[in-house]
C-alpha cells in the first residue's frame, strides 16, 4: 500500500529498495527558504544497519502490511526461543539471530506480538517496559552519593543493566526494552 511521505510514523515498518525497514525517527523540516522535506532514520530489519534519508514532501513510499500473533514466552530450546500462539496454542520457534536484542528481556510467561511479513518471522515487539529481578548486584557503599551514581546489576535473563546505587539484590525492576536501560522500581 502506498502512502505520502508525510503520513509516516515512528515504528512503521515499509518497503524500500526491495528491503524491510521500521521507522526509528521522522522529521518534518519546514524551511524558511525553500520546499518542505521530510527526514527520516530508518532500520534495515534483517541486518539492523540504521541509515538517514532525506525526502520531498511529494514522494509516495510503499507500507508494509505485517501480521501481528499475540503470544506467550515458554523456553528456550538451543538456539530456538518456543512461544505460544494465545489463539491457537500452536508453539513456534523463532531462532535468535531473529530476536537479536530481544533475547535480553524474554523471560518465562512473557506476553508479546510476534511480527511476520508474507509468512515470515521477521522479529518480536515487546512490551515497552518490563518487570525483572535483581538476582546480582554489589551493595551500596557508604560516603558514596556521587551525583546520579550507578552501578551494575544482572537480572533474571543474565542481561546487567545500570541501576542507581539504593537498588539491591532481590528487589524488582522496571527496565525499558526500548534501550535497555533502568526505568524505576517495580
Amino acid at each position: 500500500m502506498d502512502i505520502n511521505i508525510n503520513d509516516i510514523k515512528n515504528g512503521m515498518t515499509i518497503i524500500m529498495d526491495g528491503n524491510l525497514y521500521t521507522i526509528v525517527e521522522f522529521q518534518h523540516v519546514k524551511p524558511g527558504k525553500g520546499p518542505a522535506f521530510v527526514r527520516i532514520k530508518r532500520k534495515n530489519l534483517k541486518t539492523g544497519a540504521v541509515t538517514e534519508d532525506t525526502f520531498n514532501t511529494n514522494i509516495k513510499i510503499t507500507k508494509a502490511h505485517i501480521e501481528k500473533v499475540h503470544a506467550q514466552y515458554l523456553y528456550s530450546m538451543g538456539e530456538n526461543y518456543v512461544f505460544m500462539n494465545n489463539t491457537t496454542y500452536e508453539q513456534i520457534e523463532i531462532p535468535a539471530s531473529v530476536l537479536k536484542d530481544s533475547v535480553n528481556f524474554i523471560k518465562e510467561g512473557l506476553e508479546i506480538d510476534i511480527d511476520s511479513y508474507e509468512g515470515e518471522i521477521i522479529g518480536i515487539t515487546l512490551p515497552e517496559k518490563i518487570e525483572f529481578e535483581v538476582v546480582e548486584t554489589e551493595p551500596a557503599v557508604k560516603g558514596n552519593t556521587a551525583t546520579n551514581a550507578t552501578k551494575d546489576a544482572k537480572i533474571e535473563t543474565g542481561y546487567v543493566v545500570k541501576v542507581p546505587l539504593f537498588i539491591n539484590q532481590g528487589e524488582k525492576i522496571l527496565v525499558s526494552t526500548k534501550d535497555g536501560k533502568y526505568a524505576s522500581r517495580a
